[in-house]
């Protein structure tokens, strides 16, 4: 039962933090949107 629990928050330890390091290192200028609907700034130009 312990070790299961260990297992489950460590998992959820590795998910938590890899997430924060995308977040953390995510540059916009590198990629392109994902969206191809037009943004606010657009639609108002």
């Amino acid at each position: 039962m312990t070790r299961t629990l260990l297992l489950i928050f460590a998992f959820l330890a590795l998910m938590i933090g890899s997430f924060i390091w995308f977040v953390a290192t995510w540059n916009p200028d590198e990629r392109a949107p994902i969206s191809t609907a037009p943004t606010q700034m657009e639609r108002a130009a």
